[in-house]
């Protein structure tokens, strides 16, 4: 079978596979939303359209300005919350269609000529960055835009201070491939075999919707 998959699904999987098909597979439950998720969507809106419309603003956010402004600098044309998808032969497709293999929104590229800059921004903590996110972005701007060789990729943890970042050449693509590959695979076994095993840790506490997991609600 062929699964369907993003950079934040195969997370959650791999965070935990029973939470993951009550939520993804099932639909038993959805997945909580946290403030700061909500958090962390507005913000994103807000330097959305602050960067694709100039858009001013809200006051409670302009500390990102200083942030974000030094982007609007770069040359290039600039794709804000732009959608890309792959099918199975990692040719692109559009964002909805039918046989997508996998999928995700950049946040931020700027395209100039054969070169790419590729934002992400974080409103969480800096403690833990996770730049594999950066990678699969990388991955499917390569297909979208065959011109591209060399991309700079970078998590702004716009709330913290802090940059994350990557630089990626074209010839780069198989062995960033081969980091999503295990990952894929136990997903790919989790489907076909029906196996979907607890995997208990501190989102048991608050986080975790599925109620009749036996580990709910602990550590």
């Amino acid at each position: 079978m062929t699964i369907k998959w993003s950079f934040s699904g195969l997370k959650d999987f791999l965070n935990c596979p029973r939470q993951y098909y009550e939520v993804k597979v099932a639909q038993n439950y959805k997945k909580t939303v946290s403030e700061q998720m909500l958090y962390g969507t507005a913000v994103h809106k807000a330097l959305e359209d602050y960067v694709r419309d100039g858009t001013a603003l809200p006051r409670n956010y302009e500390q990102f300005k200083k942030y974000v402004d030094p982007l609007l600098t770069i040359a290039g044309t600039r794709y804000a919350e732009y959608q890309m998808a792959l099918d199975q032969d990692k040719t692109p497709c559009s964002f909805d269609a039918p046989n997508y293999w996998v999928r995700g929104i950049v946040d931020l590229m700027i395209v100039d000529n054969d070169r790419a800059f590729i934002v992400d921004y974080k409103t969480g903590s800096a403690r833990n960055p996770d730049p594999n996110q950066l990678k699969l972005m990388a991955l499917m701007a390569y297909a979208h835009f065959p011109e591209l060789n060399t991309i700079k990729a970078s998590l702004m943890f716009v709330a913290h201070n802090a940059l994350v970042f990557e630089e990626y050449k074209r010839e780069d693509q198989p062995k960033l491939w081969e980091v999503f590959k295990p990952g894929l695979n136990r997903l790919q076994i989790a489907y076909e075999n029906n196996m979907w095993p607890e995997n208990p840790g501190f989102l048991c506490r608050k986080w975790c919707p599925v109620t009749t997991c036996r580990f709910n609600g602990e550590r």
